[in-house]
């Protein structure tokens, strides 16, 4: 419970961070507003259902196809900057709807800014999701800041419509919610304008080798790397969407025909909805800090698959509200889990494309969902449909943690990386202040199968320490034409010292086997912390224990 503690403590003294999520929610409740005066403003000037679900559909048709175009702005230009303008530019919006709504303006031209305005909204999803992990401090802030950003939402989504009810029915006048809307759109680009700028191609240049000579550029982004987890979290999210977009539908029908509820059941249906969204932030909070995060994404899908196939089985108002519960529960769990991972998997530098084409992906499967299975409702009934779904969203949750394999397990956190370095045993004996400061002056260096981290014959530059991962250690015995292996080598061991303390070439090469993370100490700086044990090479012996080259 104290690292549960301390990680929100460090979320809530991230001042731009806590600023965006403040704005995110006023303007959420903002959304809520504009949402329900505008089915109300459409629906009481045609008298048409039909219409009003015309309208629901053309306002998702932009996120199909602005969602990857939007992917690509985020990550070419400032995300900070992408926000400010379509915050702006849908804030403008809200006061032509709220002109048009005083001055009985066209119900077409309504229709047409409404859709303009989702035009702009597409840009959102795409540039948040790949802003805000710039805002953390470090890897391990990535779940509580989506926890925190899931809570709010939830929030917004119980108390914005009854705050558009409470609004419009003191004022009467759907022009206010527009003009309410527009002010939080004003409050959200202020608080953006005072936040630190994302510029994802802006890469630092790469510093000079300890010997003067100039460093390998960094890696280009290899989408090859990726694209196997990437498509785990693709199918969670295609199974996720269709269901949950049937269910968008069927709540309804399940009130009235399955529960005999009527209105009243439906009301109660989501209000379950939102109390287990508000629960599931809870519990996510707590589940997300953990460094396995396979069994929360198996566990929150499961949940949310039983639930949506005790909902088609039951007759029973409380159980079915139980049940409603529950698959908002587990539906809210698998979302900031798998938004944590994707955050952690794709790099910077690709978030906001992977992101746009996760989106339409999940739109697409959304409207289907919402087609296709109240049409196959009409024709099994509900019980088998959703027993069906949740089979098949239970289902999904473990596809995708098999594809994910070890990417679904956190990097420990960059502080408890370089504690690796200093609990070495050939450091034993040294000054607190001297290892804090070795531990500053370290730095993590990702590795991926194959690499070469030291090369035999090459000046030695730098220790390394593996943070996570393993390495194979070979050398080339003299006349030999193929390099022998000598050993491997796992998280929590160092190599590169032997040609450091000697001052002689790398006596062996590394190679990665599996993808991870190596703590760096620059040449200088490791003979500086080793110098205060006055010892030279014999104390290496003292951690390897073994005659071979550790390179």
């Amino acid at each position: 419970m104290r690292g549960v503690v301390t990680a929100y403590r460090r979320l809530l003294a991230n001042r731009p961070l806590t600023r965006l999520l403040l704005g995110e929610f006023v303007s959420s409740i903002g959304d809520w507003l504009y949402l329900v005066a505008l089915m109300i403003i459409i629906y009481e000037r045609t008298n048409d259902p039909v219409l009003l679900g015309v309208v629901g559909a053309a306002r998702v048709l932009p996120y199909v196809f602005l969602s990857i175009p939007a992917g690509i702005i985020a990550d070419r230009y400032d995300r900070r900057m992408v926000l400010l303008i379509t915050d702006l530019g849908r804030g403008a919006l809200m006061l032509v709807l709220a002109y048009l709504a005083a001055t009985d303006g066209s119900t077409v031209a309504i229709v047409a800014v409404t859709i303009l305005a989702t035009c702009l909204s597409s840009f959102f999803g795409p540039t948040i999701g790949a802003y805000l992990p710039s805002l953390v401090t470090d890897e391990s802030d990535l779940g509580p800041a989506n926890t925190a950003y899931a809570s709010l939402d939830n929030i917004a989504f119980v108390i914005g419509p009854a705050a558009a009810a409470v609004i419009l029915g003191i004022s009467g006048n759907l022009a206010v919610a527009f003009l309410l809307n527009a002010l939080s759109f004003v409050a959200v680009a202020i608080i953006l304008w005072g936040l630190p700028p994302s510029r994802p191609n802006a890469k630092p240049a790469a510093e000079p080798n300890a010997d003067g000579t100039p460093a390998a550029p960094p890696p280009t982004l290899d989408w090859r790397q990726i694209r196997v987890p990437v498509s785990g979290l693709l199918v969670l999210n295609a199974v996720g969407g269709f269901v949950f977009g049937g269910m968008s539908m069927l709540t309804v029908v399940i009130a009235y025909d399955q529960l005999n509820g009527g209105e009243a059941a439906t009301g109660a249906l989501s209000a379950a909805e939102g109390v287990g969204g508000l629960i599931g932030a809870l519990v996510t909070g707590v589940l997300v800090l953990r460094r396995r995060l396979g069994p929360p994404l198996v566990a929150g899908a499961l949940l949310a698959g039983v639930a949506v196939g005790l909902l088609g089985l039951t007759g029973s108002l409380p159980l079915a509200m139980l049940a409603m519960a529950i698959a908002s529960l587990g539906s809210l769990l698998v979302s900031i889990v798998a938004e944590t991972l994707f955050q952690r998997i794709v790099p910077d530098e690709a978030r906001g494309r992977a992101l746009g084409f996760m989106n339409t992906v999940m739109v697409l499967l959304y409207a289907a969902g919402a087609l296709l299975m109240p049409a196959a409702v009409s024709v099994v009934g509900v019980g088998p449909v959703l027993v069906a779904a949740g089979a098949a969203l239970a289902l999904a949750g473990v596809v995708t943690v098999v594809i994910l394999g070890p990417w679904a397990v956190q990097a420990p956190a960059p502080d408890a990386m370089r504690a690796r370095l200093t609990a070495l045993p050939m450091f034993d004996g040294l000054p607190p202040a001297r290892l804090e400061t070795a531990e500053r002056k370290s730095v993590l260096v990702p590795m991926e199968p194959g690499q070469v981290i030291i090369r035999e014959g090459q000046p030695a530059d730098r220790f390394y320490v593996i943070g996570e991962g393993e390495v194979e250690i070979t050398q080339l015995p003299a006349g030999a034409d193929q390099p022998v292996v000598l050993r491997r080598m796992t998280e929590g061991q160092g190599f590169g010292e032997i040609g450091l303390l000697s001052g002689s070439p790398r006596t062996a090469t590394v190679t990665a086997v599996s993808r991870g993370t190596l703590v760096a100490l620059d040449g200088p700086d490791f003979l500086e912390l080793v110098n205060g044990l006055g010892v030279t090479s014999p104390f290496v012996d003292l951690q390897f224990r073994q005659p071979a080259p550790s390179a």
